[in-house]
């Protein structure tokens, strides 16, 4: 079989939908990065405010890509198109609002052009706000990683794509996003990756994730989790997760759409989520009964 030849060894693939305020920013964190040269994807997912002059400004700097009629067709067709264009052995994909440290490129190339049995590798970063304020830390101090398929389905404990670099092999191996799905396609991609190869994770803050009010996961939430249903199934199709691990994560996904529920005042929805929880985890629902287990937001 003959070998692919890449033009690139690093595509960032970045979906842009209305971002006019951060995309900017964004972009400027790719081209400053100290491993170069690198093809930067933008593609432009029928935006109405200014986010086209702001990229239409970049020229030969980025690849500008668009759906046909610059229609909207969402977050998963966007990446695909990037990916169907990209030429890099490495695949990055960087959300419209987020940004990456100068050296996060570097770091991430270095483990896997020496580790050939690693097929993502991904590092800590910082939550940030609108005016780049830090808020906190994404993973904690003493977060490993376990390479077992289930964490990712039970606990979606890192962040695909953004804080990711990913072998272009391993999407050629599992396909592209699901378009199906308008939220919690991240979560979906990152189950089917781990299921497939080895992760490694380098415990430094090479990467921003900003938190606004206008961000996919403020508006979104009940919807992500519901779709987390629906990766559910498909993953338990796919992969012999066992019983077990299914039912923890039903119990984890009704506990969160009652979440969603509460906030939206629909009681009694929220009651009947909150009672399929139970039946699934009964241990975990005490714990949270009697506090054992902290609650988190939905968010």
């Amino acid at each position: 079989m003959d070998m692919i030849k890449h033009i690139y060894k690093v595509t960032v693939i970045i979906p842009c939908f209305n971002r006019e305020s951060f995309i900017r920013e964004t972009i400027d964190s790719v081209l400053n990065q100290t491993y170069e040269p690198v093809e930067i994807i933008v593609i432009d997912d029928g935006s109405t405010d200014g986010s086209r002059d702001v990229l239409e400004s970049y020229k030969d700097k980025i690849i500008l890509l668009e759906h046909p009629g610059r229609v909207n067709r969402g977050q998963s067709a966007a990446i695909n198109l990037g990916l169907d264009q990209s030429s890099g052995e490495y695949i990055a994909i960087l959300d419209s609002d987020d940004l990456f440290d100068k050296d996060k490129i570097k770091r991430q190339v270095e483990i896997l052009d020496n580790m050939p049995d690693i097929g993502v590798v991904y590092c800590n970063g910082f939550f940030i706000n609108e005016k780049n304020d830090i808020l906190y830390k994404i993973l904690p101090d003493n977060h490993n990683e376990s390479n077992k398929p289930e964490r990712m389905l039970l606990e979606c404990h890192f962040n695909i794509p953004s804080n990711s670099l990913v072998r272009k092999s391993i999407y050629d191996k599992i396909g592209n996003y699901d378009e199906t799905m308008r939220s919690a396609q991240d979560h979906d991609m990152g189950i089917r990756i781990m299921e497939v190869t080895k992760a490694f994770f380098i415990n430094e803050t090479l990467w921003y994730y900003r938190r606004h009010c206008d961000s996919q996961s403020s508006r979104h939430a009940l919807r992500r989790w519901q779709t987390g249903f629906q990766i559910l199934e498909k993953a338990m199709n796919r992969y012999p997760y066992g019983k077990r691990v299914e039912f923890k994560r039903r119990a984890v996904l009704h506990f969160r759409v009652g979440q969603c529920y509460i906030e939206q005042r629909h009681y009694v929805r929220a009651i009947s989520h909150f009672m399929l929880a139970a039946v699934y985890d009964p241990v975990r629902s005490l714990q949270v009964v009697f506090r054992i287990d902290s609650i988190t937001s939905p968010h």
